[in-house]
Formats: structure tokens, C-alpha cells, sequence
């Protein structure tokens, strides 16, 4: 057994790997850890050292020869003054996460892809009032909107035509300032951007007169907004590419149309059924009758009311409702019956109303059904 210094821990058990760890279980060990301690995301007063710790034993078992000495003599492979595979791990404390990466896996900010600098215009949104017959069937709209667009003399670079940029001097083309500053545990690399040319690597030097060097022109344009049927209040249609412009030939951003559903005067929503009342007399209730339904989408269907039928009955008829979104089939058209009763008689009818009562027999009003109810009620409250 190799033996071990009494001030340092041992690599394997700081990055929480086994002795037969493989090259790839090291590194996920480390970028796990990195992530998880590096001073840009973690505040903590011990985070610096655990972040430090694990640089110092990743740099070790990641390199095939320093792993073997390690394995042989341990940490004092290592202290001897001057002798192979001095760890000298100060150049990477300082690094910010995105540069730390990028040096130890060729991949900026612990796997989230090379930093983009292509710039993407902003996101615009836009209200649309629609009919009730127009969200259920959906419909094709035109809309009006102002906005910035890609100036068409330069075609959006800024330039005037016919002249090239120049390469920045104060950042060599890089878009970044690099300042390595010192600290107490190493050097530290700030990274930012040029102030001179905003990141972009080159200055303009002729611009556009048309634009005066912004890419983009104020314009009025005409969108066609495509709704789909059994689109509902509030729903969000994205329109890729439609905000507004990014600036030097950057990705545009998105249109982002937001539906209102007005109300409409006879028919009311319900998920995906349409909802109608309809009113009965009381003969048509009692004796049935049978009705000329309109639909929303301007059809007339036959419905029957059957004999007896109370006030508040929903009658259903399928399929006539709302166009499922993105999908087959449809909701219903729910009839809601609602009885009226008469307040404007005149002398015959109050006869004729008079002499249909009698043949209803003699009625006693006492709810003797309603009082035994109430009785046991009363019966519960009094413990019997």
C-alpha cells in the first residue's frame, strides 16, 4: 500500500471514484463536482477550497502518468522539490465556468454548447378580437402591425452598400476583452465584451445612410394569421420568424397573437359544447312540440320536446358543438329548456286556464311529503 500524506485526502476519495475508476467516470466525477463548488455558482466559504481540492486530484488520475505515480508513491510522488508531475493546478482556479470547460473538454459552460454570438431580434405580441363563429371554425385573418424591419438598401448589415467592415483593433476580432488578474489562488481570466465594436469583432465604418447603420427601418406590414378551428380566449398562436428583425443578419424573433373570443348573443361556450336556451310556452312543455333548432354555423335542425318536459331540461345533439383543437370530432349543442310562464293573460285565456285547474281535481297545497321531511329533521336536532 502506497503510503499517504496526513495533510492532503486522497484523490479518489474526493471525487468520490473508486481506485479502478475508468477515464471517463473521472471526468464526470469532476464536472460534477466543478459544477457544483466553482465560485461562480456557489457562495459558500468552504466552496473555493472543495472546488480547488477536486481541480488538484482531477489533474492527477486524468493524466495517465501522474495516476501511476500517484497509485505507486501516493502524494509524496508529488512533494519532492523539482521531480516529475509537479501539480500545478492555479491557472485553472481562477477561470470562470464557461472557460473551465472549455479547457478541460473542449466545451464551454459544463456541456451547454459553444457560447452563441448571433444576436435574435425581440418578440412581439399582437391582441386579436374574434367572432364566436370564427374561433369555433377558425379562419384566416390579416393584421396590420408596425414594426422594425431589415433595411432593404443594406440588407440588414449596416453597411453602406459597396463598403466592407473593418476588424476591431481593441478586441483583435474577437468580440471579447480577456484581463487575467491575479489572486490568491491563482490567476483569474475576466472575460467580456468589446465595448468598442458590442461584441461583433468589426466596426462599420460607412453606414448605411438608409438606416444610419442600425440594419432595420419603422415599416407597416400585413401579416396572415391562420386560426385553427376550436381555437378558445387566450390561446397563443406563435409565428416563427414574424418579430422583429435581429440586427446584422441575426435570427428574427417570433409574432405571438393572442385570441379574444367575443361574446356572442345567443350561443355560449362550454369546453366543447355550444350552449342555447330555448323558450317553451306551457302547452308545448306539457303536450310536446316539436322545433326548428339554428346552429352556429347558420344550419337549422329538428328537435323534439317531448310531453312533460320541465323547465331546465337540457336536451343534447351531438356533433353539433365545438371542432376539437387539433383533433376529430366535435362537442355538442346543449338545448337548455326553460318553461315561460304567462304574465299578460288575457279574459279567455284565464277561462280556459280556470276550467283546465278544475279538471286537475282538488289539491291539497300542504308539502305533507316536505313536512315529514322537516319533522325528521327537527327529529335529529332534538336527539330522537
Amino acid at each position: 500500500m502506497p503510503p499517504r500524506s496526513t495533510t492532503k485526502r486522497d484523490y479518489y476519495d474526493i471525487l468520490g471514484v473508486a481506485r479502478t475508476a475508468s477515464d471517463d467516470d473521472i471526468k464526470k466525477a469532476y464536472r460534477r463536482l466543478a459544477l457544483q463548488y466553482h465560485p461562480d455558482r456557489n457562495q459558500a466559504p468552504e466552496a473555493t477550497e472543495r472546488f480547488k481540492e477536486a481541480t488538484e486530484a482531477y489533474q492527477v488520475l486524468s493524466d495517465t502518468e501522474k495516476r501511476s505515480m500517484y497509485d505507486r508513491y501516493g502524494h509524496a510522488a508529488f512533494e519532492r522539490a523539482g521531480g516529475p508531475g509537479t501539480v500545478d493546478f492555479s491557472n485553472f482556479v481562477g477561470l470562470s465556468i464557461e472557460d473551465l470547460f472549455e479547457s478541460f473538454f473542449g466545451t464551454p459552460g459544463g456541456g451547454r454548447g459553444a457560447r452563441q454570438r448571433v444576436q435574435r431580434g425581440q418578440d412581439l405580441r399582437y391582441d386579436m378580437h374574434l367572432t364566436l363563429e370564427e374561433a369555433v371554425f377558425g379562419a384566416s385573418k390579416e393584421i396590420s402591425l408596425t414594426k422594425n424591419a431589415t433595411c432593404k438598401k443594406c440588407s440588414g448589415s449596416g453597411m453602406e452598400p459597396g463598403t466592407q467592415p473593418t476588424r476591431c483593433t481593441r478586441c483583435d476580432g474577437s468580440g471579447e476583452i480577456r484581463r487575467v488578474q491575479q489572486s490568491i489562488f491563482g490567476q483569474f481570466v475576466n472575460v467580456t465584451l468589446c465595448d468598442r465594436c458590442n461584441g461583433e469583432g468589426q466596426i462599420i465604418a460607412d453606414p448605411c445612410t438608409e438606416c444610419q447603420g442600425r440594419g432595420t427601418v419603422r415599416s407597416k406590414v400585413n401579416v396572415l394569421v391562420e386560426v385553427p378551428q376550436g381555437a378558445d380566449e387566450g390561446i397563443q398562436l406563435r409565428l416563427t420568424g414574424q418579430g422583429e428583425p435581429a440586427p446584422r443578419g441575426g435570427v428574427p424573433g417570433h409574432l405571438y397573437v393572442v385570441l379574444h373570443v367575443e361574446p356572442h348573443r345567443f350561443f355560449k361556450r362550454q369546453g366543447n359544447d355550444l350552449l342555447l336556451e330555448m323558450p317553451v310556452n306551457m302547452a308545448q312543455a306539457a303536450l310536446g312540440d316539436e322545433f326548428s333548432i339554428p346552429t352556429l354555423d347558420g344550419k337549422e335542425i329538428s328537435m323534439k320536446v317531448p310531453a312533460g318536459t320541465q323547465s331546465g331540461r337540457i336536451i343534447r345533439i351531438h356533433g353539433e358543438g365545438v371542432p376539437y383543437l387539433r383533433e376529430r370530432g366535435r362537442g355538442d349543442l346543449q338545448v337548455h329548456i326553460r318553461v315561460r310562464t304567462p304574465t299578460d293573460l288575457n279574459d279567455e285565456q284565464k277561462k280556459l286556464l280556470r276550467q283546465l285547474a278544475g279538471t286537475f281535481g282538488s289539491t291539497n297545497n300542504t308539502p305533507t311529503e316536505n313536512k315529514s321531511f322537516f319533522d325528521k329533521v327537527k327529529d335529529v336536532f332534538h336527539g330522537n
